[in-house]
């Protein structure tokens, strides 16, 4: 453990000098600020909370941002220590690839999660000098959110340390992270959309359903943020969709930490038997 420690604090340190860590943040930071103002406006006119308004324009925007930051993270965290011959120069120390794996996993997810926490919590801060003190249902899915964005993250960065290990350079790496990026979250749910309309609720169950948003993190996330408290889900609109898949939010929150878990247990894996 003490070498995971070590591995995932140079990776931080790492982030911090090349700027990592600052550009993330202020970039989410922008864009919460900027649609918490823009969200929260009407608010005041229909007496709606704004912090309840503002989860469900940051889950829409952390669905495409987030996944793409994580998957420029670690596309080439493995192959491009490989191509650069560092990582030959660290394996030559007394520490096992699992542990290399693990500890530059855990370097990029805290990079991650500190741009995703001091980001939103910006936007969440501005929000309460501008309107008051949020209610206690909205705080609490705002708590939600940022912490289902930062395991989102997880499982994407566990996607691209899997495609890190399973292609042979970066290029090859970086086409496949933009391929799984359009897949789930633009070309997954226009398919999943067009199979639902041509089917016409013949053979797609509400079961089909559940097991089809499940296979996709980005739809998981979008459930469990926008259907799970009530003034949010109605703010969303997507109750329609959560009452037809049934999905509790518990088994959505399971689904994420299974895509976080099972691509980094499969890149372990690979990485253990891989050639440098």
């Amino acid at each position: 453990m003490r070498a995971v420690a070590i591995i995932a604090m140079k990776e931080l340190r790492d982030s911090f000098r090349n700027r990592w860590v600052v550009a993330t943040t202020l970039l989410l930071a922008a864009l919460a600020l900027t649609l918490a103002f823009l969200g929260s406006a009407p608010t005041g006119t229909v007496k709606v909370s704004p912090l309840a308004v503002t989860v469900v324009s940051l889950s829409s925007l952390t669905i495409f941002l987030v996944p793409l930051i994580a998957l420029l993270l670690s596309y080439d965290a493995i192959v491009g220590e490989i191509d650069r011959g560092t990582m030959a120069l660290l394996l030559a120390y007394p520490v096992s690839r699992p542990a290399v794996l693990l500890g530059k996993f855990l370097g990029h997810l805290a990079v991650l999660a500190i741009a995703t926490i001091l980001g939103y919590g910006a936007a969440a801060g501005a929000l309460a000098l501008a309107h008051g003190a949020p209610d206690g249902e909205a705080v609490a899915a705002f708590a939600a959110m940022v912490g289902s964005s930062i395991v989102l993250g997880a499982a994407f960065v566990s996607v691209g340390y899997l495609l890190s290990t399973a292609v042979r350079d970066r290029g090859t790496a970086a086409g496949a992270a933009v391929g799984v990026w359009l897949l789930f979250v633009l070309i997954y749910d226009m398919g999943l959309l067009g199979v639902l309309v041509a089917d016409g609720g013949r053979f797609v169950t509400k079961e089909a359903l559940s097991w089809l948003l499940l296979l996709n993190p980005a739809d998981a996330y979008r459930l469990f943020n926008l259907t799970g408290f009530a003034n949010v889900g109605l703010y969303s609109g997507m109750g329609g969709i959560a009452e037809q898949a049934g999905l509790e939010r518990s088994v959505l929150l399971a689904a994420l930490a299974a895509w976080a878990l099972l691509p980094l247990g499969a890149a372990v894996a690979l990485f253990a038997k891989r050639q440098l």
